[in-house]
């Protein structure tokens, strides 16, 4: 059922331990995503959606670690498996997709070696089928399958990604996490990328979450847009419905400083100050040393998330039903 939640993540907090004690890189998100489903998560550098994911996919390692929450995925909480349950859950049921291709693929084996890693770890393949689904995903993706013999270095930056998707795809999971793809790309690079993903998405059936930090990315591309500061969600909803209407100041500085290529021409804005120290997070609203609309009330209390026609939003000036 396209309706269907393959992936509950409910109060997830991750902490990272330091010397004077922990820092909470990501704290109580909740969210939904739905088979078929391509959910976008963006923000500043710094506000958590990598450790998010990471935390999802169950891959952080100390000093990171999650305390609170859990992550139901296909009926399963993965925060309570064991590492032998996780690998019959990852790879098959859900990939990953890493930031760096250059940095995740092994730069002294080649490609088709690599698939074949990763089929072995997972299954029990013969040469034959694993040659011949390591040319499925490859054909998928766009690239020659002469390319199984060659090394990552000899690769673009671009066709190295489609290999990590490709690999990601060889047996066809249900769930694709990516963490910025793209961001090594060129533009050119980047938006053949996007259309590829959307495209091999559309005709397998898998969900996605993509994380970056480009709004133009998933304006074009994704149904719905997790908005993060400061390691919480502070809007989310249907992606449309946050770029036309931005119920929350943060995703309103964002769009702002995001130039368009319809419309008026309109002068960029930034969004002034920085992102407050994680260890030691102001009281109150995240954002209000930063937000052009903070009152009494945001200094003094943390807003819980509303609902703004259809939208989460973490702003107190919601519940007043003014527009941010």
């Amino acid at each position: 059922m396209a309706d269907e939640s393959i992936l509950e993540v409910r109060d997830l907090t991750v902490e990272y331990a330091i010397p004077t004690g922990t820092v909470v890189a990501v704290d109580r998100v909740t969210f939904d995503v739905r088979r078929g489903e391509f959910v976008g998560i963006v923000g500043e550098s710094g506000c958590g959606k990598s450790t998010l994911l990471f935390g999802i996919a169950q891959l952080l390692v100390p000093p990171a670690a999650i305390t609170g929450g859990c992550v139901t995925f296909m009926g399963r909480d993965l925060v309570a498996l064991s590492d032998k349950e996780l690998r019959a859950v990852r790879w098959r049921h859900c990939s990953v997709v890493m930031q760096s291709a250059m940095n995740a693929l092994n730069p002294v084996l080649r490609i088709g070696a690599q698939f074949a890693d990763a089929m072995h770890a997972h299954g029990d393949f013969t040469r034959r089928e694993i040659r011949t689904r390591s040319e499925e995903v490859l054909h998928l993706v766009g690239i020659d399958t002469v390319h199984l013999d060659s090394y990552p270095h000899q690769l673009s930056g671009g066709m190295r990604q489609r290999s990590m998707i490709a690999m990601a795809l060889l047996f066809t999971p249900e769930l694709v996490i990516m963490d910025e793809p793209t961001s090594a790309l060129d533009v050119v690079a980047q938006r053949s990328l996007m259309v590829q993903i959307k495209s091999l998405q559309e005709q397998l059936g898998f969900a996605v979450i993509f994380v970056t930090h480009d709004m133009s990315l998933v304006s074009h591309f994704s149904d719905q847009l997790i908005v993060m500061y400061a390691g919480q969600a502070v809007e989310f909803g249907a992606t449309r419905r946050v770029f036309d209407s931005p119920a929350h100041p943060y995703s309103k500085g964002l769009l702002e400083a995001f130039p368009s290529i319809r419309g008026e021409r309109v002068e960029l804005l930034g969004i002034p100050g920085t992102p407050p120290d994680l260890s030691r997070s102001p009281v109150g609203c995240r954002f209000s040393p930063r937000c052009p609309h903070v009152h009494d009330l945001c200094v003094a209390v943390e807003p819980p998330l509303y609902d703004v026609r259809g939208v989460k939003s973490r702003c107190h000036r919601s519940a007043e039903g003014r527009e941010s």
